[in-house]
């Protein structure tokens, strides 16, 4: 689980990422990131739409995307805002392959 630091909660916050932010697609997920340069904690937030499925089934989506995210925390850029979106493909994709395409998008830190 995401802890609260590592959460973006204000709409305002999902609007200015997926507008400003860089913009990758891959086959499940597309991965909006906004560096914001500051020395602060890595904040993610999810969009899992209607389109996805039904309620159960958005839920299933999104606990993997977080827990996906809380795995790659340690080793993303700190300071990032990412806001991962579910394509309705995601539904039927397995965890590892949900987890490839999601970190093969999330910035490195710099080693």
């Amino acid at each position: 689980m995401l802890a609260r630091p590592n959460r973006l909660t204000r709409g305002a916050d999902y609007k200015a990422v997926v507008r400003r932010g860089r913009r990758r697609a891959g086959a499940n997920a597309v991965v909006y990131v906004a560096a914001s340069g500051e020395d602060r904690a890595t904040r993610f937030g999810f969009i899992v739409s209607k389109q996805v499925g039904g309620a159960v089934v958005r839920n299933t989506v999104r606990r993997r995307l977080k827990a996906i995210c809380a795995e790659a925390l340690p080793s993303v850029e700190a300071g990032s805002d990412i806001v991962l979106r579910a394509l309705p493909v995601a539904a039927g994709a397995s965890f590892q392959d949900l987890r490839a395409d999601v970190q093969r998008h999330l910035p490195r830190r710099a080693a």
